[in-house]
């Protein structure tokens, strides 16, 4: 069954871009552990399925080079 596409509000949507930019920017992996960890408690707030950190770095990746 297809996932309902999250929708989330304007300022929530650009800091997850703000996020993603800055976890491809860091280097040190514990580093982009906690920028993906602040990301999912944000989502979580706005979607009531189940996220895993590991979900928001896949997201990170399959989004990239689209914003």
């Amino acid at each position: 069954m297809p996932r309902k596409p999250l929708e989330l509000p304007p300022a929530v949507a650009r800091n997850f871009v703000r996020d993603m930019r800055a976890f491809f920017a860091e280097k040190n992996s514990i580093k982009k552990d906690g920028i993906a960890a602040g990301t999912l408690h944000m989502l979580k707030q706005h979607y009531n399925g189940k996220l895993r950190i590991t979900d928001v770095r896949e997201m990170f990746i399959a989004m990239k080079y689209q914003a």
